[in-house]
Parts: C-alpha cells; structure tokens; sequence
C-alpha cells in the first residue's frame, strides 16, 4: 500500500504535528454534529482498513444505528504485499475482507445488520474503474446523505481514485462530502500548503472510542506484521498519528 508520495518519506512523527499551527486551529465537533440521528453516514474505503483507520472512532458511535451505516469496500487489498510468498495476492483476497468483519465487531458494530458492499474492483488500478464507481455511487447516495472517503490527494493512488470520485458523485447527488486524510500524515509536513486547513475540523473522540479504534486496527494482522525481513505496511509513526482523540476531517 504505498505509492511514490508515500514512499518518498520516512514518516512525520506526531511530536511533529504538535507544533502544527494549522492542526491546532482545526475545530473541534462531535460525531453528532457530522452526521445527526436519522442522517445516513456513507464510508467508501479503498482498501481492506481505511474505513477504521480513516473514521474508526466515528464508527463507534453508530453502535445501535447501524441502520444509518451504508459501508462500501472498493478493493480486497490484494496488492499491499508485492512479491511476498507468505502475503500473496490469493491469501490476501481472502484474508483482509474478514479482518475488515474482525474489526468492525471489535468496534462493537452489529455486522450482520449493516448495509455492506463489497466491489472488488482491482487494488492499486482503481483509477481505470473510477467512471463505474461515480456511476455506481450516483446509484446509492441520497441528497442529504453525509458521504465520507479519503482526501482525494492523500498521496496512494486508490485513494485519491476514490476521494475524486466521491467528489463528483456528492455534488451530482447532493450528499455532503467529507474527505479524510490517512496516508497525508504520513508524508506531509505539519504546517504543509497542500493540504486543505481552511476546510479542517477534528471530530472530538473520547476515551473509549480511541480504544476501540486501536483494537480494531489491531484485528488487521496482514498490515500491521513485519514480512519476510519488510516493516509493517502500516507505520508505527502513521498509526501514533490516527490513534489521537480526534479525527481529522476536511469539509
């Protein structure tokens, strides 16, 4: 799961992002204030993951309303171990949709009473699919639905794929588009120009929700374990970053 942007740096603490004037004049909402009782919360994550890592925290706050949850998973994640002979394209396929399932129960979501898509349309080649996924979100959203994905510049190419594509299909349907950024904190600095701080607001988390979050993260075993002498797909810097009690959103 790593692009050139990605690869390009070695990671930004989050001792760093602390001095970010621009993450600090980010406001702060709750969860409610996102998205309301009786509105519809739509999550469109590329891969097998970024549904917890991008708004894990906030997921936990639709235990009980699951029916306001329509989760779509673009990929399998087929393509985040390249070349490995333990994490092949195979295992992988058949592996990280069940991590998904592990994490979301550990969040405490009831699974079997979500509206959950699975499209299976090519890891790391969304791109070439990204007109059948505005026409297939063009489909399933309402106006008022909150429709939320990564940024559209987060810097791997499937997720700036679907933040693209998220974009067109809430302005053609009249749903409410909230980007997140995942792979950013990792290769941005914390005042960068290029990420979009007049549109930032962090979604206030407590205690228990951030817990929740780590221990879903924790049920995705392909991308948090070293491979064949390789670092974890997911970087300890990267995780310190998302596991904050707060999620970082642009509106």
């Amino acid at each position: 799961m790593t692009d050139n942007l990605i690869k390009a740096s070695d990671g930004t603490p989050w001792a760093d992002w602390q001095h970010s004037a621009h993450l600090a004049r980010a406001t702060w909402i709750s969860p409610e204030q996102l998205c309301p009782k009786g509105t519809r919360l739509v999550v469109v994550a590329p891969h097998p993951d970024d549904e917890i890592l991008a708004c894990g925290g906030l997921l936990c706050s639709f235990r009980g309303r699951e029916k306001d949850l329509l989760l779509i998973s673009v990929t399998d994640g087929e393509g985040s171990h390249q070349d490995s002979s333990h994490w092949t394209e195979h295992r992988l396929r058949r592996d990280r949709p069940q991590e998904s399932r592990h994490a979301l129960q550990r969040l405490e979501l009831a699974v079997n009473e979500l509206d959950w898509r699975r499209l299976n349309l090519k890891d790391s080649a969304v791109a070439r699919d990204e007109a059948f996924l505005v026409n297939h979100l063009n489909q399933l959203l309402k106006p008022g639905d909150v429709l939320l994905t990564t940024w559209r510049s987060d810097g791997h190419a499937d997720h700036d794929a679907v933040g693209r594509a998220c974009a067109q299909a809430a302005r053609a349907r009249q749903a409410r588009l909230v980007e997140v950024p995942v792979w950013a904190w990792h290769w941005a600095s914390p005042d960068d120009a290029r990420l979009p701080w007049p549109r930032a607001h962090r979604i206030q988390l407590d205690k228990d929700s951030v817990a929740r979050k780590q221990h879903a993260i924790a049920a995705h075993v392909s991308q948090m374990e070293s491979d064949e002498g390789r670092p974890p797909v997911l970087p300890p810097t990267l995780l310190e970053c998302l596991l904050q009690p707060f999620e970082l959103v642009f509106l």
